[in-house]
């Protein structure tokens, strides 16, 4: 395990600065951009850049920046997509056994409008598909930046910072207790990411977008109304 940090660590702390934020940049934005939040780890990535940032390699705000703006646009282009493509795009047989959390999600989107923007940023299917959504909802697109802008920097934020903190842990514990310490230290870090993204998948798929808070009593609309 020692070896593979240190295997990875060299790679990073080798790569050019404009690449590392380009990588980083390029996931998150086709994450969004291109609906394959549930393929490609955007958040993973963003973590890692956050990582990147804690070694020295490139500077934190600049990795903050890349990864904001990059989930602001990249959500912007969902949303002109799925606008102009409409239910042509969410169609597709690629989207066939996600149809269910398709169909919850737009129900969530109906019923929520700018606030499922902001929240549907938390999970990786979610944040995929609800740009399209919302475009195809007709939501107006200030209102839609607004709840995105505000989603893509609470998010950024958050990950990268994360990201960044997991570095400086494993740094200083390397320095204070060894290099073996700073293993066990670094695995628990990576596991405990790795469960908590887990069970909010789980969670998200066995409950839908908001859990079964605010079902009972009434059905879901055959079809979702505009969002404005």
């Amino acid at each position: 395990m020692s070896a593979l940090l240190d295997t990875i660590t060299t790679q990073v702390l080798h790569a050019p600065v404009w690449l590392v934020l380009l990588v980083v940049g390029g996931v998150v934005f086709v994450e969004d951009a291109l609906f394959v939040g549930f393929v490609v780890p955007g958040e993973t990535v963003a973590i890692l850049g956050g990582v990147a940032a804690s070694l020295g390699h490139v500077p934190l705000a600049a990795v903050l920046v890349v990864v904001v703006v990059a989930a602001i646009v990249g959500d912007s282009v969902g949303f002109e997509v799925g606008r102009h493509l409409g239910g042509r795009v969410v169609g597709l047989s690629a989207f066939d056994r996600h149809r269910d959390r398709i169909d919850r999600a737009q129900d969530f989107l109906g019923r929520k409008g700018g606030t499922a923007v902001f929240l549907s940023r938390w999970t990786a299917f979610l944040r995929a598909v609800m740009p399209a959504l919302a475009g195809m909802s007709k939501m107006h697109y200030p209102t839609f930046l607004a709840w995105n802008a505000a989603g893509g920097i609470a998010w950024g934020s958050v990950v990268v910072t994360a990201g960044y903190l997991a570095g400086q842990s494993y740094a200083r514990v390397e320095t204070w207790l060894g290099r073996g310490a700073a293993v066990v230290v670094a695995v628990v870090v990576v596991v405990a990411l790795v469960i908590w993204q887990k069970r909010r998948h789980s969670a998200g798929a066995d409950a839908g977008p908001e859990g079964r808070e605010g079902h009972e009593g009434h059905e879901a609309p055959s079809r979702m109304p505009s969002a404005g």
